[in-house]
């Protein structure tokens, strides 16, 4: 929920964009790995990864804040 909750960022793999990304790591990029693999390496299914862009800081913490209000209140 928290993921599509997201209004700026996108839900893209990209690094070295200009735009803001979001992506969960576990469920793509790294999805051939076990989960122990996972932790090994750092992050487990709990682990989004952000990639800040340009877009004004204010309108980011907005947007991340009102995708979390949303993720726990459903």
């Amino acid at each position: 929920m928290f993921l599509q909750s997201l209004e700026i960022f996108s839900l893209l793999a990209n690094v070295a964009d200009a735009k803001s990304l979001v992506i969960h790591p576990a469920s793509t990029t790294h999805q051939q790995h076990t989960a122990d693999e996972q932790r090994t390496a750092g992050f487990g299914p709990e682990t989004i990864r952000l990639s800040v862009g340009i877009e004004d800081p204010d309108d980011l913490i907005a947007d991340l804040a009102q995708a979390l209000d949303r993720a726990v209140t459903d």
